[in-house]
């Protein structure tokens, strides 16, 4: 009898033992971060994870990547989905996030020196000047996108942003165009839809360039990324400045909308950054 009552504690010993080990397992907590919830900025996100060594994503994904083609998550990070803008309003409830830097800059982080991660060659997410299709080589939009490829713009971007934000203008001109013919543009007036921090930032910059001309800038910011394209497509806005290629060929082909790039201005890395962990070992 003492031999059966032996076997039967030794038993529930070793079950107890083992739905310990088990649920000490099964509870550990994931990490999350917070990532932009637009495609083509979530694809942003997860390469720069992958390229940081936190995750593995199948090689074939590439900028189309989502959360299902991670092939390797050794700490079980989980994923707070967030509207761009709104990625630094979350930060404190998550344990890191990825935020673009327009929207870091804005929140008052310095992507150069409080990020624990940052993009590397990012060409693929230059910052584009936008027109709707067909109106490309209008005089005043050729004369913004003059302004926008100037020295001054270069030097700007280069000692306003520190590194924050990239000029990719590789052969900047002197703010005009010799093909342009600035009388006939005397009096204009050309509106531009812009993000308020770089874009609108930068645009204030070409506006002063075309005022020598007697040309008005008439700047029109938006918080979203969403009324930037359609008042563009719509017409009503001559051109606007916030968003990548990537984005922007999404954007048409969920629309319908024709709007063309004509300028590729600058780069803006995407970074990781803590929230409620201040180091990576978490991640380690």
């Amino acid at each position: 009898m003492k031999k059966l009552i032996s076997a039967v504690l030794a038993s529930a010993i070793i079950i107890t033992s083992a739905a310990l080990f088990t649920g000490c397992s099964s509870s550990s907590k994931s990490i999350e971060i917070a990532i932009p919830n637009d495609t083509t900025n979530e694809a942003r996100a997860l390469l720069l994870l992958d390229d940081l060594g936190y995750i593995k994503l199948d090689p074939n994904a590439g900028i189309a990547a989502t959360p299902a083609d991670i092939t390797d998550n050794p700490k079980n990070i989980s994923f707070k989905e967030v509207e761009a803008a709104q990625v630094p309003n979350v930060l404190q409830d998550v344990d890191y996030a990825i935020i673009n830097s327009n929207y870091a800059i804005e929140a008052g982080i310095n992507p150069v020196k409080d990020s624990l991660g940052i993009e590397g060659s990012a060409s693929a997410y230059g910052n584009v000047l936008v027109v709707k299709e067909g109106s490309e080589n209008e005089p005043k939009i050729l004369a913004l996108k003059a302004a926008l490829e100037s020295q001054q713009v270069v030097d700007f971007i280069n000692e306003k942003y520190d590194g924050a934000v990239v000029s990719v203008v590789e052969n900047p001109t002197d703010g005009y165009s010799a093909d342009i013919d600035y009388g006939k543009l005397k009096g204009e007036t050309i509106t531009v839809a812009a993000s308020p921090t770089p874009h609108a930032e930068i645009l204030a910059v070409v506006a002063d360039i075309l005022k020598e001309k007697d040309i008005t800038v008439d700047i029109k910011e938006y918080t979203d990324y969403v009324q930037p394209n359609n008042v563009v497509d719509s017409g009503e806005i001559d051109a606007n400045y916030f968003q990548h290629i990537p984005y922007l060929d999404d954007f048409n082909a969920e629309n319908g909308t024709k709007l063309v790039s004509v300028s590729t201005i600058h780069v803006e890395p995407l970074g990781l950054y803590g929230g409620k962990q201040s180091t990576t070992d978490a991640l380690k």
